[in-house]
Order: structure tokens, then sequence, then C-alpha cells
């Protein structure tokens, strides 16, 4: 399986030893024509703000909603999830808005907030050792998207096709389920 991960800002590379851990085919997308070919893409955490500007600057807004049109799986976590959000509450930053859904960037407060918890997840046998950092949460979702986490009562992993959105950072963790879940559930579900 061929995967590629978002590699214009954050943590990228954590993501890209995961999937090569479960087998992948790691390519870093820097540029909309690195998406030839691929099977699934991650979006990782980091400043969303700041990946929306890189992604307008790349042209990359369209080539993903297009990718994502013709069948591309996406995994997005923490600022990833932000930018495939059709709303994000308070702010205009640039978005792909493939995933009905509105987001609350920084819901969990500051870095010095930061926290991990055992989550019950959908799917999974055992809770998920969920790591998150200045996390945005999932005010609301649209028709049709599943729900399969919360915390403190409030959605933070939701799936709907072929995407696949997160709160908090799997790729920061010794724990390969949810890539593995993106791997079996969500790209080998087209």
């Amino acid at each position: 399986m061929k995967i590629g991960v978002l590699a214009l800002q954050g943590a990228f590379r954590e993501h890209k030893i995961m999937l090569e851990s479960l087998g992948c085919i790691v390519s870093e997308v820097r540029l909309p024509k690195h998406l030839e070919g691929l099977d699934g893409i991650v979006f990782p955490g980091g400043e969303s703000t700041t990946i929306g500007k890189l992604m307008v600057h790349y042209g990359f807004l369209e080539a993903l909603r297009e990718y994502h049109a013709k069948g591309g799986a996406i995994f997005a976590t923490c600022a990833g999830a932000i930018l495939l959000a059709t709303e994000i509450v308070g702010s205009d930053q640039p978005r792909l808005g493939l995933l009905e859904m509105s987001v609350k960037r920084n819901a969990f407060g500051r870095q010095v907030d930061s926290f991990e918890t055992p989550l019950e997840v959908k799917g999974l046998e055992t809770p998920f050792p969920a790591l998150f950092i200045r996390a945005p949460i999932l005010e609301s979702v649209g028709e049709g998207v599943e729900v399969l986490a919360e915390y403190d009562h409030q959605i933070v992993l939701a799936r709907k096709g072929r995407l696949l959105a997160s709160s908090f950072h799997p790729e920061l963790t010794n724990d390969p389920r949810l890539h593995r879940y993106f791997l079996e559930q969500v790209v080998s579900a087209g």
C-alpha cells in the first residue's frame, strides 16, 4: 500500500515512521504532483493556519479535493482535522471543507495543558492512549459522519467514508491501531 504524508509542516515524520512499521511504502507529499498513485494520505498535526497558507501557496486545496473526489482516502490528525472541516469556529482560514463538521481550535487549552488519556474507540477492544496537544474538538458533525470516540462528552474521532479525523496525535504514541484502522477500514474500503 502506498501512503503519502503531507510534509508541509508539523509531525509528518512520526506518521511516516508509524506507517512504515505497518509495511506501507510512504512518501512525503510536498507538491500536488506527489499525490499521484497514492492509496491514501495523512495530514499531520502542527499549526493549522500555517499549513493552510502553505496549501494555498502550493495549490493543494483543489488538488486534494480532486484527489478525494477520485477515491483518495485521508486521515487527518489535530491540525489536519481542522483543515478537513467545513467550518472552523471563529476563523476564515483556508480549509478543504471535505468533512461536514464544525471544529473549535485549541479547545483543550494551550501547550502546557497537553495530556494523555485512555480513550474508548469504537472498533478497538482496549482503550487507545490518546495524546492531546493544543487539540481541537469536533463540535458537531453532519449527517452520515460516524462518531468513533468522545472525550468528556466532546467528539474527538470521526469518520465518513474515506475520511478519518482525529483531534489527538496517534503518531506520537507507540500504538499503531489507529493507523492500522485507517489502512484496513478507510483506505481498503474503496
